[in-house]
């Protein structure tokens, strides 16, 4: 099968809307959307086939940019291997210079788009939130728990993961259907930390899987309209994610934290090397707090989650 190294953008306006094209008569798959790039040509880098391609087709400049995934999709006559860029900061105003229809969309909207096969992931990818609350131990009072979580989606809080490794099936059941309630009352999206089929179940938008969730299973748990991430410690770990095909990592610890004081941190060095290898947007845990996303997107990651940088009681 021939094998296409193919280049593509991600950029914002400035209302965060995201600028997609629509492949016009006479190529392959007309009248689909994809996120703007092309082929990167023999001898140039994937930064050079960014910057030629964003100035042939829309007469833009990309002044920053950082590599942020890398996917791949088998089409009948084709692989495509695709390396996603976040374009940071460009100039011009976008035209389209080969005659191709282009749009500026808000990344929620993008789903109901007729996108490329190859670019739903980058989809998925956009519209997880970059902060990520990992609930901590319920403990015996179930009110005052959701008492402040609700707290924590007043405050902002679009993306919760509810981790309770202590309680049993039964009342870990009865709480996720607490907590799903909660936060769709505030738009959150919410992943469960527990069998994937409890998340199908009680249609929670996903599952987390645990470590060993994730070294025992053989292929994606839950459909693909479900999200699906694990936690990841190594390298090895990353990477059996990305061949299960599933939608980000969390990546940890960062830094030494009371919670896991025996663990061994990555470090920033260590986040950096594991992250730079991944397909898959990389949470940073591990003494994390919002202001660290910054760093993180520096580093090559996506989010931030946590607890304690979190969690409001």
């Amino acid at each position: 099968m021939q094998i296409i190294q193919v280049v593509a953008a991600v950029l914002k306006d400035g209302q965060g809307r995201v600028l997609v094209n629509q492949r016009p008569a006479g190529k392959p798959w007309p009248g689909y959307w994809e996120f703007p790039g092309g082929k990167i040509e023999a001898g140039e880098t994937p930064r050079a086939a960014l910057e030629r391609e964003l100035q042939e087709e829309l007469g833009l400049a990309v002044h920053a940019a950082q590599a942020w995934l890398q996917l791949s999709y088998d089409y009948p006559e084709q692989r495509v291997e695709l390396q996603i860029w976040r374009v940071l900061r460009y100039s011009g105003a976008a035209q389209a210079h080969e005659g191709q229809a282009f749009a500026w969309v808000r990344p929620e909207a993008l789903g109901g788009l007729n996108l490329l096969p190859a670019d739903a992931p980058i989809v998925r990818a956009l519209r997880l939130p970059p902060h990520m609350l990992v609930t901590p131990s319920p403990g015996a009072d179930r009110e005052d728990f959701l008492r402040q979580l609700g707290n924590a989606l007043q405050h902002g809080v679009e993306f919760v993961q509810l981790r309770a490794p202590a309680l049993v099936a039964a009342t870990y059941a009865g709480l996720a259907r607490d907590v799903i309630s909660l936060c769709r009352e505030f738009g959150a999206r919410v992943v469960l930390n527990a069998e994937p089929e409890l998340a199908h179940e009680l249609a929670a938008d996903g599952v987390h899987l645990n470590g060993v969730r994730l070294a025992q299973i053989e292929h994606r748990p839950i459909p693909r309209e479900f999200l699906c991430g694990a936690s990841c410690h190594a390298e090895q770990d990353v990477r059996r994610a990305q061949a299960l095909g599933l939608d980000y990592v969390i990546l940890g610890p960062v830094l030494r934290t009371p919670s896991h004081a025996q663990a061994k941190p990555l470090g920033w060095d260590g986040f950096k090397s594991i992250t730079a290898l991944s397909q898959l947007p990389v949470y940073a845990i591990g003494g994390m707090r919002a202001e660290a996303l910054a760093k993180v997107r520096k580093l090559g990651g996506y989010g931030v989650a946590g607890i304690r940088g979190f969690w409001r009681g």
